[in-house]
């Protein structure tokens, strides 16, 4: 055994209180903090490098005993002699402990639970509750029937393409959004070390290999719309409608917003006087903050919506503290002869009338629907520099809207109404 100095003596171990490093020779320390915070260190030199490494506590119920410290010490002493690491070597034992236990998870661990877990992780970013909300359904509905009592660790390309393949064809958007999520739960399985190799889901070098692009499938049905030649008798029928969701039907309507955007609009985001809706980027699909130049006609609706008294939403339901429902504006468009036209569809109606009967740039139309990207107007290295929203000559063109969709109908144009109750 190598020689030791004069060392420490177990009494100087019990009772010692002065902050420091006191040396027992052979590399053995007890680091003192405070009298009831006392550990063992060893240290030692390999290849000039000086490490340190932790023999647990000196004080407690699980303190190691003077003795055990230099037994330990004297061990991992003779290791160095030898041209070992003692650290790197733990490191590596301690590594393939937390493979083998993850492993092991893995052959018990289903795509069921992690799952679960991903969405816990993640949805607090989701933004909108409707994504998070189909997220939960599409797995529950195509996935877990598949995938949900299966280890993770066996989830294979076999089973992915067993709920994929009958979608593809007739629900290609439906079964992409569930491929990108079966992928993403298995990312962040092999993220824990639950999964091993390649993912079974991912689609460029593989799926795409087995499964036809999405561009050759059926062609994406857009959102059913009004011809913009019909606004403006639809909007003098809307405009007989004395209910809350016909009002938030026409705000939507003259400033091209989601119906999201404008079931949500609250008070606090209107400013009368410079006639701007400031959205925040939290209700935004962009997550960007996009601002709204008002027309009179706009201002109009809300100065009609100000009589009702209303509080925090603009147009609230009839439970004050929630919004109108999708339905319910989809009912007055059906109500008030919308031939057909969803609510979502008017702001292509909206891209129709300026691209066909205005001068209107389609960047500036773009910029009012917040669909610009670099890809459509410049490189993303113009849009770093181009900071501006366009809001003034936005303005010019939500007023022509405004005053397109209000301009007087021949009474001959305007079918009577059925009846459209909140």
């Amino acid at each position: 055994m190598p020689q030791r100095a004069k060392g420490l003596t177990a009494a100087m171990v019990e009772k010692g209180t002065k902050p420091g490093r006191y040396g027992d020779g052979v590399g053995l320390y007890l680091l003192v903090r405070s009298r009831h915070a006392k550990f063992w260190l060893f240290r030692y030199t390999h290849r000039g490098k000086m490490r340190e490494m932790g023999l647990g506590p000196a004080t407690g119920r699980t303190a190691v005993k003077l003795a055990a410290a230099r037994a330990r010490a004297h061990e991992l002493h003779m290791m160095v002699r030898v041209g070992r690491d003692p650290l790197a070597e733990r490191d590596a034992e301690k590594t393939k402990a937390d493979a083998d236990a993850a492993k092991a998870k893995a052959g018990t661990i289903t795509f069921a639970q992690v799952a679960d877990m991903y969405i816990a992780a993640h949805e607090a970013s989701w933004r909108s509750p409707r994504h998070r909300q189909q997220w939960r359904s599409s797995l529950r509905d195509y996935a877990l029937p598949v995938l949900g009592e299966l280890p993770i660790g066996s989830v294979d390309a076999g089973a992915v393409l067993k709920i994929l393949e009958p979608l593809w064809r007739d629900k290609t958007e439906t079964a992409s959004r569930v491929r990108g999520r079966i992928e993403s739960v298995l990312d962040y399985a092999k993220a824990r070390n639950w999964r091993e190799g390649e993912n079974p889901a991912r689609w460029k070098g593989h799926l795409k290999n087995l499964l036809p692009a999405k561009s050759r499938m059926r062609q994406v049905e857009h959102y059913a719309a009004l011809p913009w030649q019909e606004v403006g008798a639809f909007m003098q029928r809307l405009r007989y409608c004395a209910s809350v969701p016909s009002l938030c039907l026409q705000f939507l309507i003259l400033t091209a917003a989601r119906s999201g955007e404008a079931r949500g609009a609250r008070w606090s985001e209107i400013n009368v006087t410079e006639r701007v809706w400031t959205i925040p980027g939290s209700r935004m699909k962009s997550g960007k903050q996009h601002r709204v130049p008002m027309s009179e006609q706009a201002l109009a609706v809300l100065h009609e919506m100000a009589q009702h008294g209303t509080e925090g939403f603009v147009f609230p339901s009839m439970k004050a503290a929630s919004t109108l429902s999708d339905v319910m504006l989809a009912r007055v468009v059906d109500a008030c002869g919308g031939n057909g036209a969803t609510v979502h569809g008017f702001r292509s109606t909206f891209a129709d009338w300026a691209g066909e009967a205005t001068p209107f740039s389609r960047e500036l139309v773009e910029m009012a629907l917040a669909h610009r990207t670099f890809r459509d107007f410049g490189s993303a290295v113009e849009l770093a520099y181009r900071r501006g929203d366009m809001l003034e000559k936005r303005r010019k063109l939500m007023g022509a809207w405004a005053t397109f969709c209000t301009k007087p109908v021949a009474a001959a144009e305007v079918i009577p109404l059925r009846a459209a109750a909140e």
